[in-house]
């Protein structure tokens, strides 16, 4: 008979597979969990304490810094939350423009989520599979703000800027020649809403190919089904959201439950699992992608016929345009007022909901008339999820740990704010 032993095993900070730096204590009976404590606070950003230093204008850049993988998702329940202390309506226009790269992020954490998940659990393939598509999308960022990663993009007020014409292209050089680069800018010769429709056009396929390296593959088969279940009754209780609240069979979705900007005018679906366990969390994952390509295609289409502003036309919220600024002494002043000491938001308290990849990603904010925030709270979905950690991973092995933490699907930006 094997002697088994009992063992307090550290799992990270620093694990590979820890997706951040969570450090976790595990009580062991051998190789059988018998408790798991998530330590937090490693990362430690204070970003709920900065914001309420910092004029409504400046904290901004800091809500990409969260869920690094979600970045305009962020922007967009901070922005929320200040427009609807102000009473402002943006432009229809910008809707659209918010809703066609909220669903483009959806697509851009999934596909870092599967990438990810799947290298945990021994597919390797799988993350240069994800990456190829997530080239792509991370360009579509990069046109409109700058920024590969931290977009900056949403504005209170509407969005930054309109859609560019024109996509940057690639040069031939000593490692492409000009036919290779001619093939890579075939898609790249019309305006970024050409280059969405093209990538939206081929998306499709490229989800089969990953369900044809996964869903039917015993080994993910059987690193997944029956792995971490919760019942809706206890998702409910432990204030799951998004995907890992779907995955238990609760058609929860605040794009449908609670629409903002124009999703009451999409055409979707929301996919809900059956047995609540890694599996189903990851069909209700790859289900999302279809549905968020859908509502992108929509959104291109109405971009096209309707062109217009992108931002209020109130120079006390958002800045003018830089040849005003340039030419005119009253848009100077607004400009320097507004990067300066920003603008006061009447008093009273906001809660802003969005339907973020991970789940319900909100800001409560309280106002006192100032121009910064007098208190902030972040409801992070990844803090949530984790605490549910000790409950999904007992009774389980050592290994199915990592299989938990990758259908949690957790950052540490945002559960370390």
């Amino acid at each position: 008979m094997p002697e088994i032993r009992n063992y307090t095993l550290n799992f990270g900070p620093q694990h590979p597979a820890a997706h951040g730096v969570l450090r976790m204590v595990l009580e062991m009976d051998g190789e059988v969990i018998e408790r798991a404590d998530p330590h937090i606070g490693l990362l430690h950003r204070a970003t709920e304490k900065l914001a309420e230093t910092k004029p409504f204008n400046q904290s901004m850049p800091y809500m990409d810094r969260l869920d690094y993988v979600s970045m305009m998702c962020n922007e967009h329940a901070y922005v929320m939350a200040v427009e609807k202390l102000l009473g402002i309506e943006i432009p229809i226009r910008a809707q659209y423009i918010r809703v066609m790269f909220d669903e483009i992020t959806r697509i851009l954490n999934h596909l870092l989520w599967i990438g990810s998940h799947g290298l945990d659990l021994g597919a390797m393939t799988m993350f240069l599979y994800a990456f190829r598509e997530r080239e792509d999308l991370m360009d579509c960022y990069e046109v409109v703000s700058g920024a590969r990663l931290h977009a900056a993009y949403y504005r209170v007020g509407g969005v930054y800027r309109d859609l560019p014409d024109s996509m940057p292209k690639y040069t031939p050089s000593k490692w492409h020649s000009k036919s290779a680069v001619d093939k890579l800018n075939e898609e790249r010769e019309g305006s970024l809403l050409d280059f969405i429709e093209a990538f939206t056009n081929r998306y499709p396929s490229k989800v089969d190919e990953y369900e044809t390296l996964l869903t039917e593959n015993r080994i993910w088969r059987q690193r997944t089904v029956g792995i971490g279940v919760v019942t809706p009754e206890r998702a409910f209780q432990l204030g799951l959201t998004g995907p890992m609240l779907r995955g238990s069979g609760i058609e929860w979705d605040l794009r449908k439950k609670q629409p903002y900007e124009v999703y009451d005018k999409m055409d979707f679906s929301i996919p809900v699992g059956v047995n609540g366990d890694c599996y189903d969390r990851y069909l209700v994952r790859i289900e999302e992608m279809r549905q968020s390509n859908r509502i992108i295609k929509q959104c291109v289409d109405w971009l096209r016929a309707n062109p217009g502003p992108v931002t209020v036309d109130d120079h006390k919220v958002t800045p003018p345009s830089r040849e005003k600024m340039k030419a005119d002494m009253e848009s100077m002043i607004h400009h320097f007022k507004l990067f300066s000491e920003g603008y006061c938001v009447p008093a009273g308290e906001v809660y802003a909901a969005i339907e973020h990849p991970k789940g319900e990603f909100g800001i409560y904010m309280v106002s006192d008339g100032a121009n910064k925030p007098y208190r902030m709270k972040i409801r992070a979905p990844g803090f949530a999820h984790l605490s549910a950690m000790n409950e999904m991973a007992t009774g389980h092995m050592l290994a199915d740990v990592v299989a938990i933490i990758g259908t949690q699907d957790i950052v540490f930006g945002e559960i370390d704010r």
